[in-house]
């Protein structure tokens, strides 16, 4: 039996009526760049990561590329990360000019591995992302 790797389908069953309620309210107030719910979703990150700022993005990649972009990464800069991560990590390293350094991760816990993250950091190390 194929076992899907990710079953959207079943994800988004259990949320439909939400996300269609949301969608509908978006396309009737005709604002979907910048509207009330992009503004109502900054504030609620803000709120629960407790910082100053948060910036809607239209993706997980977009997000990651504009964090790399923020901090100046680029040709030359390091990028340490797993390869146990969605393949747009990678893509945005590299796009913004940067190479990725791979650090395997923690069997226990599956995230990347501290211990490994200490040793890969060289002077051309200007940031982490995964």
């Amino acid at each position: 039996m194929a076992v899907p790797m990710l079953d959207l389908v079943a994800q988004y069953r259990t949320i439909r009526q939400e996300v269609r309620a949301a969608v509908d309210e978006v396309l009737e107030s005709q604002r979907c760049v910048g509207g009330l719910k992009v503004v109502e979703c900054e504030r609620a990150i803000t709120t629960y990561a407790g910082c100053k700022h948060g910036v809607g993005a239209s993706s997980g990649t977009d997000a990651i590329l504009n964090a790399l972009m923020s901090l100046g990464v680029g040709r030359g800069d390091e990028v340490i990360t797993t390869p146990f991560t969605f393949f747009a990590t990678v893509g945005c390293i590299v796009r913004v000019g940067a190479k990725p350094v791979f650090v395997d991760i923690d069997p226990r816990t599956y995230n990347i591995d501290p211990v490994g993250i200490e040793a890969a950091v060289t002077e051309r190390t200007k940031a982490g992302c995964g």
